[in-house]
């Protein structure tokens, strides 16, 4: 099974900047989709930074150009910066994974981690 553990996450100021990490264990093999979410209060969750098979990204439109997914070459470490923060960034945080078998597709996320908070204030 895939595990995901997040960390990094805090408390910082409107503008500050914020480096999560999730630490992903359990793939042994194929290709997966890795993701970051969040969910604040009273929202539902919503995905924010997407990293697919084939290396491409995507941002939601929100955190575009402040948020940067990348992970290291063997998948072991998903990280998200998160730069110019703002107080509706504050969330619940969590890193997400799925198998996929077309690379440029990314299905439903099964895999989730425990989340991990940020809270900006302003």
């Amino acid at each position: 099974d895939v595990q995901l553990v997040e960390s990094g996450g805090g408390s910082v100021q409107a503008g500050g900047s914020l480096r999560l990490s999730c630490a992903v264990s359990g793939v042994t093999s194929g290709r997966y989709c890795l993701a970051w979410f969040r969910q604040g209060p009273g929202e539902d969750r919503e995905e924010v930074a997407r990293l697919r098979a084939d290396e491409k990204t995507w941002y939601e439109d929100s955190v575009h150009g402040r948020f940067t997914i990348s992970s290291d070459n063997a998948k072991n470490t998903l990280t998200l910066q998160m730069n110019s923060l703002k107080p509706e960034d504050t969330a619940m945080y969590y890193c997400a994974a799925v198998k996929t078998y077309v690379r440029a597709v990314c299905p439903e996320y099964t895999n989730w981690g425990q989340g991990t908070q940020v809270t900006v204030s302003s």
